[in-house]
């Protein structure tokens, strides 16, 4: 009698951002020999794809490494992402991973797992990915990455030096693979990458000129954007903001109100010229959000003050912000004056407290429907997100997940809108 040799299965762990979402998909993708688990505790292998955005994220990174010594098989272990260009080494030698391979080496993920032998495989920062994900395990929404690396150099970011300069997908690749995810029942995709805003420029096409091809693939119903840089919103991505394919929320990274404070960050965007841009997009009925740090060293009380009363200008909805956090090897490092913890944390406080009375006051004056696609059900009730990109969550005798609803009688409450599907 001929049994079949169980596969051994493999846990990823995935820190960061979207684009390290997607990388996970193309790990899992190339998986031949593994079996992918969403239980870490079955796992014989773990991967563990790093974020080192900040040195918070290494620390981060380092103490779930630590915990899986409870773990009852004991599993090998596993590191690859960003982190590998910057405590790969450090990791490797103290022994805390049994191997490391670098972002160019993910294709090859089932070979290396073969190698039971340690490894540290850093790659280079030059290579564009060829797989083609036909599946995004626990997904509703595809997440599609079109580029990679960025050419900007802002003092506080380590990420071109972990990633590489901006490099584009191919449009054949990028269009393909969306064929294939709508094809087997996607039909939100979220479009991502290092700097998503540069994509083309080396090829001599545009964000816009992609966008319109991928609209017309059978199946894709809405396409949103990951984050993307206020110059990069020129004339032509203007002309199509109105399409219906287009989500109405665009993340926009401004990292600042202050135009001392952008000028010592060594930004390309300019406060007067943002708020224009801002207020063109909520004139064409956009949500909108943004990346934000706080406590950025140089940012006195006067600096502050200055940015709160700009953002209080701004018709923003959403907001991504985090107290500044040191990254060991970039300009930000050796700035000074510092901005101590507790004076950041209350600057944090009242930056987030601004938004969220925005977003709520967005929210209450909306009377468009909410094209919702449900991405979960959980505690009996169903989660998903408007075009808006707001939360919403139903209350629905049928399951709702993976499927559109559109809803116009919803009650809206402080952080999300709560509705009855009937």
């Amino acid at each position: 009698m001929n049994f079949a040799k169980e596969k051994p299965k493999v846990y990823f762990k995935t820190f960061g951002c979207r684009t390290n979402v997607f990388d996970t998909q193309v790990m899992m993708s190339n998986l031949k020999d593994f079996e992918v688990t969403q239980d870490e505790s079955k796992a014989d292998v773990v991967v563990i794809n790093s974020c080192t955005v900040t040195n918070s994220a290494d620390s981060t990174a380092r103490g779930y490494i630590s915990g899986l010594k409870k773990l009852p098989k004991d599993p090998r272990v596993v590191f690859t992402g960003c982190g590998v260009w910057t405590k790969g080494e450090t990791l490797f030698k103290e022994d805390k991973v049994d191997s490391l391979f670098g972002h160019s080496e993910k294709e090859k993920i089932n070979e290396l797992l073969l190698n039971e032998n340690r490894f540290f495989q850093a790659g280079d920062l030059t290579h564009i990915d060829e797989t083609i994900v036909e599946e995004f395990i626990g997904k509703s929404r595809a997440f599609i990455k079109v580029q990679e690396g960025c050419d900007f150099r802002c003092s506080y970011c380590i990420i071109p030096y972990v990633r590489g300069d901006a490099r584009s997908y191919s449009e054949d690749k990028i269009l393909e693979q969306i064929t294939t995810l709508a094809a087997n029942g996607f039909g939100e995709f979220i479009l991502t990458g290092t700097n998503v805003g540069s994509y083309g420029k080396k090829q001599h096409t545009s964000m816009a000129k992609l966008l319109k091809k991928i609209s017309l693939i059978k199946g894709v119903r809405r396409i949103r954007l990951g984050s993307i840089e206020p110059i990069q919103i020129d004339d032509e991505f203007k002309e199509i903001i109105n399409e219906p394919f287009m989500a109405k929320h665009l993340h926009i990274a401004l990292q600042h109100t202050s135009k001392e404070m952008l000028k010592i960050m060594n930004r390309r965007n300019k406060v007067l010229s943002d708020l224009e841009l801002f207020e063109f997009l909520k004139g064409n009925g956009y949500a909108l959000g943004t990346d934000f740090i706080v406590g950025h060293p140089g940012e006195t009380d006067e600096l502050w003050r200055e940015a709160m009363e700009n953002l209080h200008k701004f018709p923003l909805t959403h907001i991504h912000a985090f107290t500044y956090s040191k990254r060991d090897g970039t300009p930000s490092a050796t700035m000074k004056p510092e901005i101590k913890g507790d004076i950041a944390k209350i600057r944090y406080n009242e930056l987030t407290k601004i938004i969220e009375q925005k977003n709520f006051d967005f929210r209450k004056a909306n009377s468009k429907t909410l094209e919702i696609l449900i991405e979960q059900e959980k505690n009996g009730k169903y989660i998903g997100f408007d075009q808006f990109f707001n939360q919403i969550e139903i209350d629905s005798p049928v399951d709702l997940v993976g499927d559109w609803v559109f809803i116009d009688d919803y009650e809206v409450k402080a952080d999300k809108n709560v509705a009855r599907f009937k």
